[in-house]
Parts: C-alpha cells; sequence; structure tokens
C-alpha cells in the first residue's frame, strides 16, 4: 500500500498539467498539489525518465510528455470517441460528397481514427491506423493552432520532415501558419500530403478546452476552387462543433499566440 500515495501524487501531476494552459514551474507543481519542493523535483524527474513529462530548459517549466499524449490517444481509440463521432462524419459525408476523416494528435503526428467515404472515391494513403507528421496535415494543423507555443515548440525540436517538398521547414514557419489556423478557425494543407488532394480541417475540444480530435475534409484540389473552400470550412466547423458538444465540451477563448496567454 505504501505506493499507492506516490500513484495518486503521478495522477495528480498529469491531472494538473492536463488543465493547464500551458507548461509549469516545478514550484507551482508543488504548491498547487501541496508537495514539498524536494519532493516535486524527485517525482518530476522519474516522470520525465518515462516520457510523461517533459522539462523546458529555456523556461524552466514541465509540460506534459509523449508518452502521455500516447495513453490519451489510446482512450480515445477505446472510449466513446469514435461512437460519438462516427455519425456526424456519415452525415458531412452526404453533404459534402467527399472523403472524411477523423484524427487525433498522438505527440507529434496526426493518428487516423475514422474514414468515411462515398462510393466509388479515390482512396487516400491516409486511412484508419496511420500516422502522418501533424504539421503537414490539416488536422494536426488545426489542433496544433490551439495549443500553447511552448507546448508546440516541445512536439517539434526539429528537423522537420517533408514529403512532397511542401509545408513548414522550421519552427518559425510552422508558428506563422498556425497563427493563421487559429485567427481563421480552420487549417488547410494542399497537396502537402499526396499531390493533387487538398484537406480542410476543424478541431473540436474538451470539457478544459483542450483540442481533442479534428474532423477532416479531402478533396481533389481541381475539383472546388480556391474561393469555395470557406463555405466547406463552415460545413466542417459546424460539425467539429456538434461533436464538442456531444463530448460535453467548450472551445477556448482565442489565445494570443505570441505569448501563448490569453487576451
Amino acid at each position: 500500500m505504501s505506493q499507492v500515495p506516490a500513484a495518486r501524487r503521478t495522477l495528480a501531476v498529469l491531472r494538473l498539467l492536463a488543465a493547464s494552459a500551458g507548461p509549469l514551474p516545478a514550484s507551482t507543481i508543488a504548491r498547487e498539489l501541496g508537495l514539498p519542493r524536494s519532493s516535486a523535483y524527485h517525482l518530476l524527474a522519474a516522470m520525465a525518465e518515462d516520457g510523461f513529462v517533459s522539462y523546458l530548459p529555456e523556461e524552466r517549466r514541465w509540460g506534459l510528455g509523449v508518452a502521455a499524449f500516447e495513453i490519451g490517444s489510446a482512450y480515445l481509440r477505446h472510449g466513446p470517441l469514435e461512437r460519438l463521432a462516427r455519425p456526424l462524419l456519415r452525415r458531412l459525408v452526404d453533404r459534402t460528397g467527399e472523403i472524411t476523416q477523423l484524427g487525433v494528435l498522438h505527440g507529434a503526428e496526426t493518428l487516423y481514427l475514422l474514414k468515411e467515404q462515398p462510393r466509388r472515391h479515390a482512396t487516400l494513403i491516409t486511412d484508419v491506423g496511420v500516422r502522418m507528421p501533424a504539421q503537414l496535415t490539416a488536422s494536426g494543423r488545426s489542433m496544433l493552432a490551439q495549443l500553447p507555443p511552448a507546448q508546440v515548440r516541445a512536439l517539434f525540436p526539429g528537423p522537420f520532415v517533408e514529403r512532397t517538398g511542401q509545408g513548414p521547414r522550421t519552427l518559425r514557419d510552422l508558428r506563422r501558419i498556425l497563427a493563421e489556423d487559429a485567427r481563421r478557425g480552420w487549417a488547410v494543407e494542399d497537396g502537402h500530403i499526396t499531390e493533387g488532394f487538398a484537406s480542410i480541417a476543424a478541431c473540436s475540444f474538451d470539457h478544459t478546452g483542450h483540442p481533442t480530435a479534428a474532423i477532416t475534409v479531402t478533396f481533389r484540389r481541381e475539383t472546388r476552387p480556391e474561393d469555395t473552400w470557406p463555405v466547406l470550412a463552415a460545413q466542417i466547423r459546424s460539425t467539429a462543433a456538434d461533436l464538442t458538444t456531444r463530448l460535453g465540451g467548450h472551445a477556448p477563448r482565442s489565445p494570443d499566440r505570441s505569448t501563448g496567454t490569453m487576451p
């Protein structure tokens, strides 16, 4: 039974970081959880070894690690998200006549959980279970645009990968794109994954206002003029908002992308 208090402290750290708008100093974690500073540092160091938290030396702060994202993604794969989202994706297929997908962040990658498409439609490489670099996908960008800049930096230390010679090459490029996505309320990729195809995505949120999944519509570039994309994006955003409601979530206030703080 001596391990139970330690396990509860570990879970408390994860809950605190998950509910926070960004990484926190160890002193804040210790204060919020009522822990001695030395105990908090030892606990964080042990959690970092297993990847559940990560230390940002320039800021002297701690954030969630890749292992925490993996567990969260595993819950989403086995939990109610797919059941709640599938009828919404099917309705979006009926409305748009295009392929729709549901994706989540898996560390620095987009993991696709669901795919619905019209009959006799071209098959995409981004199938269920496939992972793609999040900075190249519309679904990944739509979720990354809602994360604090420090968390994005922790996920993308570099170098950046590419598939078709397009997409952000540096963290600065990615930040610029994410700022535009956040301002617009939806993300788009044009040929970054598969040449000749474009995708538009909007994300849904959980009860803390954290991006939990993204809904994407993918289409042949030649079939939809760029000036029609905002209309399609409005349909996707509406579907994403319906999923947020089903999840009992809410959209966050718009963050200041330069600082990660609320205005």
